[in-house]
C-alpha cells in the first residue's frame, strides 16, 4: 500500500529541533527536521552513528519531546502534550519493537503480547483469546506458554511484533530490529515486515545498515541532526 494525493498525513513533524545540554554547552540532535508519514508507509531510517537516528524515532514514538518545531498526530498538534496524554496516544497509536526485544524474562510469551491490552479499553476475558490469534498469525502458537529464554532470537523477536501489533497500531515503530538477530532470523524479520506492509500496516524502522534500509519502500538519510536525503 502506498500513500495517494488523497491520503491525509498520519504523523508530521514540523521544523522540530532537539537540544541537549551539557554544562556550557549544547548539541542539536535534531536540527529543524522535517517529515511527514503517511498511511501504509513502509519506512526506513538510517544514517551514521550519532548522527540522530534514535532522537528522531523517541520523538516520532513520542517518547521524546522536541525543544522548538511541532509534531502532528493525525492534524492534532500534540507538541506540549503532558506526560500521561502522550502515554495514552503511544498505547492507542503506536506499537514498538526493540533491538533487544525487552519481554518480561518471567512472563510467558503469551502474557507478553497482552500486556499492551491491560491499559486498553478492551474487555480482559478477549486478552487470552486475542493474544493466540496473534500468535498464530506469526506462527508461535505452539510456543505460547514458553518464556523468552526458551525462545530462539528471531522467536523472541516474532512475540515482540505480536505485542507491538495486539492494539492493533496506526504506526510500528522498530529500533534496529534485527540488530541482535543471526543473518537468517534477520531476514525471516524483514520478510514478516514486508507481509505487515503488504496487509497495510504503516512501518518506520531504523537501522544502521544501508544494505536493510534498501528493503523498505522508503529511505531516509539523516546526517548530523538533518535529513540529507529521502527517496521511495
Amino acid at each position: 500500500m502506498t500513500k495517494s494525493s488523497s491520503s491525509k498525513v498520519l504523523l508530521e513533524l514540523k521544523q522540530v529541533t532537539k537540544t541537549y545540554f551539557s554544562g556550557n554547552s549544547s548539541f542539536n540532535a535534531l536540527d529543524h527536521v522535517d517529515l511527514k508519514i503517511y498511511p501504509g508507509e513502509f519506512i526506513a531510517i538510517t544514517g551514521p552513528s550519532g548522527s540522530g537516528k534514535s532522537t528522531l524515532m523517541h520523538i516520532i514514538g513520542l517518547l521524546d519531546t522536541p525543544s522548538s518545531g511541532q509534531v502532528f498526530l493525525e492534524q492534532q498538534d500534540i507538541s506540549h502534550f503532558n506526560e500521561k496524554q502522550l502515554a495514552q496516544l503511544r498505547n492507542v497509536t503506536l506499537g514498538f519493537v526493540f533491538q533487544q526485544f525487552n519481554l518480561l524474562p518471567k512472563t510467558c510469551a503469551l502474557e507478553n503480547v497482552i500486556l499492551p491490552l491491560l491499559y486498553s479499553d478492551i474487555p480482559s476475558k478477549l486478552h487470552q483469546s486475542l493474544g493466540i490469534e496473534m500468535l498464530r498469525k506469526l506462527g508461535l502458537e505452539d510456543k505460547q506458554k514458553n518464556t523468552p529464554a526458551q525462545l530462539s532470537g528471531g522467536q523472541q523477536q516474532r512475540v515482540a511484533i505480536a505485542r507491538a501489533l495486539i492494539n492493533h497500531p496506526k504506526i510500528i515503530l522498530a529500533d534496529e530490529p534485527t540488530g541482535n538477530l543471526d543473518s537468517q532470523s534477520g531476514k525471516q524479520i524483514m520478510a514478516l515486515f514486508k507481509q505487515l506492509h503488504d496487509e497495510g500496516n504503516t512501518i518506520v524502522f531504523v537501522t544502521h545498515d544501508p544494505e536493510l534500509a534498501r528493503q523498505a519502500q522508503k529511505v531516509i538519510i539523516i546526517k548530523d541532526g538533518q535529513i540529507t536525503h529521502a527517496h521511495s
